[in-house]
């Protein structure tokens, strides 16, 4: 019998694969379901990027490249951040890895020590929690509360860091509620961190899906921030590039050589015409990006008017992503049980709110990266599984 390191039973997972995977066989048996669990967007990629690629395959960009990634791409990443955030950026800077993820562990593991630890939202991305309690640190969670509007409180904040607070991981626009931080929230945890000495890991994927005029505002431009920060991002979400596995992270110089030897000793380095693709994203046109954020703003609109809609359901309007994070508690039924139900009554696949954490029972989390018809079907059948409950409150 195999025998399994102890480490690994303080290693989580992600539910919504689990959740897609239910889905999927439920399918195979004949049934219908729309799919609101995956944080997916539901365009192909940009037809110019996947030329560019198709190109690259071509050239020759099929073999190993540098560790920290290809010498263009950096160039890139590092000019993007540097028009996007307002700072100077060296490619030195800049780490290239095969999707966002491994800049979340790599960062914890060159940074946090057993025993430190570290802040996290909460409902939040579950990964952030897997990765800190994986290197035996202490998963601090901050509650990000729905009268907040998911934002952080400042208040909350300064309560739970310690002498033993490391680092502190922020997501804005937030997975998976939908929530973003303003601008006066992001300076005083600018003002907490400089305080506390603490490394801050801002995950900014999803920024350039914001709406209602709201612009980003990332904690690395403000002044004294950037040597204490991780910009964290990525292709995925912007560019509907989920499958490329291209993702990156923006730091000071010395944690991004200890980055780069923990992907030598890992994944060796990121495909190299997967990066030839991400240049071209990040230089070409903006016109599909552009539609694809007018386009998830009309869902939001129609997904949150048809949810408080719903007898017992309560939703906040999103300012970011492509989640939705509705309150559930007026059902009278717990979050689990609800997203069970869904699933196998109404054929409609969500996420448990406790999939990102205990602060997410009574709650809901659903993708809007799907057609304005299956979302309009999706909140009708919502209605009527709901309506046929004896434990529904509404």
């Amino acid at each position: 019998m195999i025998h399994i390191a102890e480490r690994m039973k303080r290693l989580g997972t992600e539910s919504a694969f689990e959740v897609l995977a239910r889905a999927k066989a439920l399918e195979a048996q004949g049934k219908e379901i729309i799919h609101l669990e995956i944080g997916e967007p539901d365009f192909d990629t940009p037809a110019n990027i996947r030329t560019a690629a198709k190109k690259a395959l071509d050239e020759g960009f099929t073999h190993y490249g540098p560790s920290a990634g290809l010498p263009q791409a950096r160039k890139v990443v590092a000019e993007y951040i540097a028009r996007t955030r307002r700072i100077p950026v060296s490619p030195d800077q800049v780490v290239i890895t095969p999707g966002a993820k491994p800049i979340m562990f790599f960062v914890i593991l060159a940074c946090v020590d057993e025993g430190d630890e570290v802040i996290y939202p909460n409902p939040g991305f579950p990964i952030y929690e897997s990765a800190i309690e994986f290197v035996g640190a202490k998963a601090v969670p901050i509650q990000l509360k729905e009268e907040n509007e998911f934002r952080i409180d400042i208040g909350d904040l300064k309560r739970l860091i310690t002498k033993k607070t490391r680092l502190l991981i922020l997501n804005s626009p937030q997975n998976p509620t939908g929530g973003v931080l303003t601008e006066s929230d992001v300076r005083a945890i600018a003002d907490l961190a400089r305080q506390h000495d603490l490394i801050v890991l801002s995950d900014e994927v999803y920024d350039q899906i914001m709406y209602d005029g709201m612009k980003p505002l990332s904690i690395a431009s403000v002044p004294g921030m950037q040597e204490r920060t991780v910009i964290l991002d990525g292709f995925s979400k912007t560019y509907a590039m989920t499958g490329w596995r291209l993702g990156f992270g923006v730091m000071p110089d010395a944690l991004a050589a200890s980055v780069t030897r923990l992907q030598i000793n890992s994944t060796s380095c990121t495909a190299s015409f997967s990066q030839i693709a991400g240049i071209e994203a990040l230089t070409g046109p903006r016109g599909d990006v552009e539609r694809m954020v007018k386009e998830f703003e009309r869902r939001r609109d129609l997904i949150v008017k048809g949810l408080n809609a719903i007898e017992g359901i309560r939703c906040h309007k999103p300012h970011g992503a492509f989640y939705v994070f509705p309150n559930i508690t007026g059902t009278g039924i717990p979050s689990k049980e609800l997203a069970d139900l869904l699933m196998n009554d109404a054929g409609v696949a969500c996420l448990s709110g406790t999939a990102f954490g205990k602060f997410g029972e009574g709650f809901l989390r659903l993708s809007y990266a799907n057609s304005l018809p299956n979302l309009e079907k999706a909140i009708d059948r919502i209605a009527k599984t709901l309506k046929k409950q004896p434990a529904y409150a509404g």
